[in-house]
């Protein structure tokens, strides 16, 4: 004869299994974080850490409070969205044109002419471009892969091209003398890309802390020059120095800001460049401009921008505005035209800076992608909406 259970008994079942419940999804979690921290250690995209030497040192350094470089005025990351809406699109939705609607026409890359004892500059797409000063060949920021991502199959795709000028650009390189690196982001160092130059780079230059992914990728220690904001480096005869920038870093979510971010003066013996890096508007722009200009040409970022993040990047006016900030004679909008991390049309920021710059009466550049420019000194490009399709 069965014994009928009581309630309590029932009660008591129910709670044993939604104990177990419990429990079991806390260890999934568990296992489930150590997993991703797993990998992340394991894989080497994600880069290295600086050291407890470095760290020590860091401390002395007015932009580094509690392990995490600061910028020079309180600069939020990241606003509320529910305090703001995006920059172009009142509704919150997405806008149109996000992506190009068919191949983007690029310029078939010119080797003689970049190899020539002429200064020149050929944008590579983003912020990548190949410098050419002084008879020296540097790389700024070379994302030349096609996914902006710490893996393969997971990211943001780079835009298709009319050719397909990024396949085996590497390859076809010159010696390069230099890399400069403004930040950690994968879409400014990408880790396929660095691998690939490893041979082919005499030495690099980035802010402080970036140095140690560099080493975990294979680059000799003896081949990195790790600077602070407004230190300068000799090099080759040139002259190059980080300067500030209002942004962050981070590779994941345990190391936000913990290697610093700038720009960079690169100063020849005819030409004198600026790249801004990625970056708020601020009062910086001034002071590198009075220590430093005037520059012959300057690269802005003035795109992937939205009022949720207004005080680490730039919109298209801004750009404007901190060239002439800067003194520069010539501006190059950047951080366009390769990948789309931000809700607005792919080419309405070089839209928003022509109008700017015709407007402020500033001499303004935007060659193709893959397209070299002679730096000389009375640089005045007519411009081909090739951006138009």
């Amino acid at each position: 004869m069965f014994r009928k259970i009581g309630v309590p008994v029932i009660q008591k079942l129910k709670q044993i299994k939604l104990k177990k419940l419990v429990l079991h999804s806390f260890l999934l979690l568990i296992l489930f974080f150590a997993g991703i921290i797993l990998f992340m250690n394991v894989a080497p995209a994600f880069g290295g850490d600086p050291t407890t030497e470095q760290k020590e040192a860091y401390q002395q350094l007015s932009n580094y409070v509690d392990g995490h470089f600061v910028n020079e005025i309180p600069t939020s990351t990241f606003i509320d969205p529910s305090e703001t809406l995006s920059a172009n699109d009142p509704s919150g939705s997405e806008v149109a044109d996000r992506d190009p609607a068919s191949p983007i026409p690029v310029s078939t890359i010119d080797w003689d002419m970049i190899n020539s004892k002429n200064d020149s500059l050929t944008w590579l797409g983003h912020s990548a471009y190949l410098l050419s000063i002084d008879d020296k060949k540097l790389l700024l920021d070379p994302m030349l892969g096609p996914v902006a991502s710490p893996v393969s199959f997971v990211g943001i795709n780079r835009y298709e091209y009319s050719e397909d000028i990024m396949l085996h650009i590497i390859d076809e390189m010159p010696t390069i003398d230099a890399v400069l690196i403004t930040h950690d982001h994968y879409d400014h160092m990408d880790y396929q890309s660095i691998v690939k130059l490893n041979s082919r780079v005499s030495h690099f230059f980035v802010p402080l802390g970036c140095g140690a992914h560099l080493i975990r990728w294979g680059i000799p220690e003896e081949r990195v020059t790790e600077l602070n904001w407004w230190e300068e480096a000799e090099y080759e005869g040139l002259t190059v120095a980080l300067t500030p920038s209002r942004h962050g870093s981070g590779r994941d979510l345990f190391s936000i800001d913990t290697t610093l971010w700038g720009g960079w003066v690169i100063l020849g013996s005819k030409t004198r460049v600026y790249t801004s890096g990625d970056g708020g508007y601020g009062p910086h722009f001034e002071e590198i401009g009075d220590r430093y200009g005037p520059f012959d040409i300057t690269l802005m970022e003035g795109a992937q921008y939205d009022q949720r993040w207004a005080e680490i990047h730039m919109v298209p006016e801004q750009a404007v505005q901190a060239n002439l900030d800067v003194n520069g004679e010539t501006m190059m909008l950047m951080h366009w035209g390769a990948f789309t991390l931000a809700n607005h049309a792919w080419n309405e920021p070089i839209e928003r800076a022509l109008d700017e710059a015709n407007e402020r009466e500033v001499n303004i550049i935007a060659p193709m992608i893959g397209e070299t420019v002679l730096l000389d000194p009375d640089m005045d490009i007519s411009i081909t909406p090739w951006w138009d399709f």
